[in-house]
């Protein structure tokens, strides 16, 4: 079935008009006050919610807002600055004054059928926010700006199959969470269970004694490419900085520092002591300790999964950060290989089971999302059969 046949299905004759926002809505003002006042005023789970720019809100007691300022009717919230988009909204609220939103007094105008329609052109407004030196639109483009109005009964139905749509993508959304929460909690238990050891039951060492080398990261080499995620024939050779997961690849290089599998560690800023395993040749630079760990003593694996176990605290005051003699005498529990390996191949399975749902989480939650915008366009892709008023 075709988008125009499933609408018209939708419309079953039913006329659709075209008006200018301004003239279907009411649009209101916000009031003066500043992000500082705004933080100023907040109060936890205050009644009047006050919007600005982004994400950024406040909650705030009535009397803290002139009455004329307080919008009471439900009604979409137009940010008119930085990433222009809108909001929907049903509770009493104000919101800074280069702000603006619009709200219904006509009984044949759904207000939140209206949102749904905006929402499918956020892209429109994006664009014409891009024109100025700082991205924003003003009250014409929108007051201006044609919408459909069907029949009310059309509106509520539109309204109701997205509101479906919403509550569905948000349970699924929760759900995933959930079961990802939950394998975490999982994969925790089991590997606090097999990495912690009776006294006396197994050997410690510091990493010094079961490591090969451990050194610090280098200068960038003379040659290299950066900013791709795959090696060429040239440059073979990852080069990883101190970042964490995929973010810590840098470049490629044609030579390399470390010649087989390791760990390394973040040795300075927020992310210091972040661990992963790096496989194969490589060459670390400034700000990443290696530690290659002797075979004969210990797998590469076994002393990654040992180092979630072990406090690895950066230097106190200013920036923190971490040096190879105090990685040197950090000291860990050394079982037997044999026991290392079936260790390694119980949490390697967790491993790849959680890490499979932290990848698949958002690509199902922005599959459903796709799916979701495809029926709202669906839904709101009227034929404009009739001369639009621009006045």
């Amino acid at each position: 079935m075709s988008e125009l046949s499933y609408m018209d299905k939708l419309l079953d004759g039913g006329e659709v008009k075209w008006m200018a926002l301004g003239k279907a809505l009411v649009r209101t003002k916000g009031t003066n006050i500043t992000a500082g006042r705004m933080k100023e005023l907040h109060k936890d789970h205050a009644p009047l919610k006050i919007f600005a720019g982004g994400k950024t809100v406040a909650f705030v007691d009535f009397k803290d807002i002139p009455e004329k300022n307080i919008n009471r009717e439900p009604s979409i919230i137009v940010k008119s600055r930085g990433v222009v988009e809108f909001e929907y909204y049903t509770d009493p609220f104000s919101h800074k004054n280069e702000m603006w939103s619009y709200h219904s007094k006509n009984n044949n105008i759904n207000i939140k059928y209206v949102y749904y329609y905006l929402k499918t052109k956020e892209l429109y407004f994006q664009g014409l926010a891009s024109r100025m030196q700082m991205p924003q639109i003003a009250t014409p483009d929108t007051d201006k700006f044609q919408i459909p109005i069907p029949p009310l009964n059309i509106q509520a139905e539109i309204v109701r199959i997205l509101d479906t749509f919403t509550e569905l993508t948000a349970e699924l959304t929760a759900e995933l969470t959930a079961e990802l929460v939950a394998r975490r909690k999982q994969y925790a238990y089991y590997r606090d269970q097999l990495l912690t050891f009776k006294e006396g039951k197994v050997e410690w060492k510091s990493l010094n004694e079961v490591c090969s080398s451990i050194s610090a990261g280098g200068d960038l080499p003379e040659a290299f490419i950066k900013g791709q995620t795959d090696p060429t024939d040239e440059f073979p050779y990852p080069i990883f900085a101190n970042a964490t997961g995929d973010k810590g690849l840098y470049g490629f290089t044609d030579k390399y520092k470390i010649e087989s599998d390791a760990v390394t560690i973040s040795a300075r800023g927020a992310k210091v002591g972040y661990h992963t395993v790096r496989e194969g040749k490589f060459t670390p630079i400034i700000r990443l300790i290696t530690l290659v760990p002797n075979k004969n003593i210990i797998s590469t694996r076994y002393l990654n999964y040992i180092l979630d176990m072990t406090p690895i605290a950066g230097t106190k005051g200013g920036i923190p950060q971490l040096t190879v003699p105090t990685v040197k005498k950090i000291s860990i529990p050394v079982p037997l290989l044999a026991e290392q390996e079936r260790i390694v191949t119980i949490l390697d399975k967790f491993d790849a089971l959680t890490t499979s749902l932290t990848e698949g989480l958002p690509r199902e939650i922005t599959l459903r999302q796709q799916q979701y915008e495809h029926y709202r366009e669906l839904l709101l892709s009227f034929p404009k059969t009739e001369v639009a008023d621009h006045d």
